[in-house]
């Protein structure tokens, strides 16, 4: 088992003891079904009994395991005919996103994702999945060129933050982020995000202005990576463990908050285990949340996605309370 993390490690150690059990059967010649069938009995609950109770550090570091499913992984496995577009007509071509045409279920859709390494020198092209400004505007041109044609708008969010180099900041990213904030709130057409992995900061958002935002179930989504946050608070980015227990960054505290519409499930022990199984699931709230949101006209959607957005941070004021401290 490749790229186990530390709370996995009885599953390691079990499943090592169930290999070295059928090895030795088979080199001696004696059956061990009976008990072999026991051990793996044993292990799918204690399979399920970890991860149904991971805690938020834990979900971050699945979310950014080295196998998760990239954008491009689940683009291929998701959606036909994807033909790959490049460039912002400004700059040049940012490979930490990636976007194109493509058909979900036989129907046309412009399809956007942050695109990190699969291995060292990729993630070094792609700067881990951290955009430039080159790479939000190529978002944003692919957008308005679907909002032209009036096809929907997927896109596939994984990234610690926007690229925090000098680079970035020379070519504007502070407006790069904006203008895809306000430009994707003022879109006529169907608009779905996927949190797949990290989904952090301004680089994260720039591509979840959507009527509807969906979490895999050990994705993980906040104003600033559990790293950023520890730093700031403890001036130490090795406590990002225990910044991530205290920010809310779960798809189930997301789904609480109303910052997201639905979870989509994983497959036991992370989307990394069986990507097939992660894009169909996917893929089926993908077509669920479309055929909702397709019956709303251009400024229905508009104000769809104004309203989730607007209510995002309200609280219920207590008169009772305020008069009492008044007092």
């Amino acid at each position: 088992m490749a790229g186990e993390l530390p709370f996995e490690k009885p599953l390691v150690e079990m499943r090592q003891k169930i290999n070295e059990l059928k090895q030795f059967g088979q080199d001696k010649g004696i059956d061990f079904t009976d008990e072999i069938s026991r051990l793996e009995e044993r292990y799918a609950e204690l399979e399920h009994e970890i991860y149904s109770n991971i805690s938020p550090s834990q979900k971050m570091h699945v979310a950014r395991h080295q196998q998760r499913p990239t954008s491009l992984d689940l683009i291929q496995l998701i959606f036909t005919d994807f033909i790959e577009l490049h460039g912002d007509r400004l700059f040049g071509d940012d490979l930490a996103v990636v976007g194109g045409l493509a058909k979900l279920d036989g129907k046309p859709v412009t399809v956007i994702g942050q695109q990190r390494g699969k291995d060292t020198k990729d993630n070094i092209a792609r700067f881990f999945g951290s955009a430039h400004p080159e790479g939000f505007r190529k978002a944003l041109r692919l957008m308005q060129q679907a909002d032209k044609f009036k096809r929907p708008i997927i896109t596939f969010v994984d990234t610690k933050g926007a690229y925090p180099g000098n680079t970035a900041e020379e070519r504007g990213q502070s407006e790069a982020i904006a203008r895809n904030l306000r430009d994707m709130a003022a879109l006529g057409v169907p608009v779905i995000c996927v949190i797949i992995g990290e989904g952090g900061s301004g680089g994260a958002l720039a591509l979840a202005v959507g009527n509807r935002v969906l979490m895999l179930e050990h994705a993980i989504y906040s104003a600033i990576s559990p790293n950023g946050a520890a730093s700031i608070l403890w001036k130490d980015a090795s406590k990002a463990d225990q910044a991530a227990e205290a920010m809310k960054i779960t798809a189930k505290d997301l789904l609480g908050f109303e910052v997201i519409e639905e979870i989509v499930p994983e497959p036991v022990g992370g989307a990394h285990k069986n990507y097939e199984w992660t894009a169909s699931a996917i893929k089926e709230a993908l077509i669920r949340h479309l055929e909702e949101l397709s019956g709303m006209d251009s400024e229905a959607l508009k104000e769809d996605r104004y309203r989730k957005f607007r209510k995002i941070g309200k609280f219920a004021f207590e008169q009772s309370s305020a008069a009492t401290a008044i007092e």
